[in-house]
């Protein structure tokens, strides 16, 4: 399962980029908004940083939500890196503006997916990934695991190429769920990636281990 960090602040990715585990970057309006990333010439400027720290894809969501302007702005970001996809939303349009960039050789992300439909719909338009908000799900009292794994079947069972990218994490149990469920990539926060790092053994264990190396000394 590959790891995409979902942010836009540039030091957390340089921190996930530095551990050597990371394969992509996933962001939205709302985390460039967090940094303070205003302005559409200072968007494109922050989205070229990022795919020179980390050479992998690069999710820019437009902003529209008609086709023509979903695919005037989509053109704009893909032509900004080869990394860049460009990511549009699970609505009518956004579907119709997914086949056209798979016909046209642009790589897409499509997001806000809540449901087995809607991730036939995706993949039947040729989107190279499909986003399951599973965090989400679950603060709706429904199974976002579940989700993961209906999905994964049905496109496994059809032969679909969209991959599986497991969004709104929110705790290291997540993206361990994510990984039994088959999800092809998790996107996730820092912190969610660095929680993965952590068991009270594992503390207790190495300072065991330093007591021992100091009074060998």
């Amino acid at each position: 399962m590959k790891f995409f960090i979902d942010t836009a602040n540039l030091d957390q990715i340089k921190e996930a980029h530095d551990l050597g585990i990371l394969d992509g970057v996933t962001t939205n309006p709302s985390l460039m908004a967090k940094e303070g990333i205003k302005g559409h010439d200072a968007i494109m400027k922050h989205y070229e940083t990022i795919c020179n720290i980390v050479d992998g894809p690069v999710s820019a969501e437009v902003f529209g939500t008609t086709f023509e302007g979903i695919v005037e702005e989509g053109k704009k970001l893909a032509a900004i890196h080869e990394n860049i996809v460009v990511k549009v939303p699970m609505i009518k349009d956004g579907i119709k503006a997914i086949k056209w960039f798979t016909d046209n050789g642009i790589r897409t992300n499509c997001t806000l997916v809540f449901s087995g439909g809607q991730a036939i719909l995706a993949a039947k338009a040729g989107a190279t990934f499909v986003s399951p908000f599973l965090g989400r799900i679950d603060d709706s009292n429904w199974d976002g695991i579940q989700l993961i794994e209906q999905i994964v079947g049905i496109y496994n069972a059809q032969g679909y190429m969209t991959e599986v990218l497991a969004a709104s994490i929110r705790t290291p149990l997540h993206i361990v769920r994510c990984a039994e469920a088959g999800a092809d990539i998790c996107t996730c926060p820092l912190s969610s990636i660095l929680g993965l790092l952590k068991h009270p053994l594992t503390d207790l264990g190495l300072a065991q281990f330093l007591k021992d190396a100091e009074s060998m000394k």
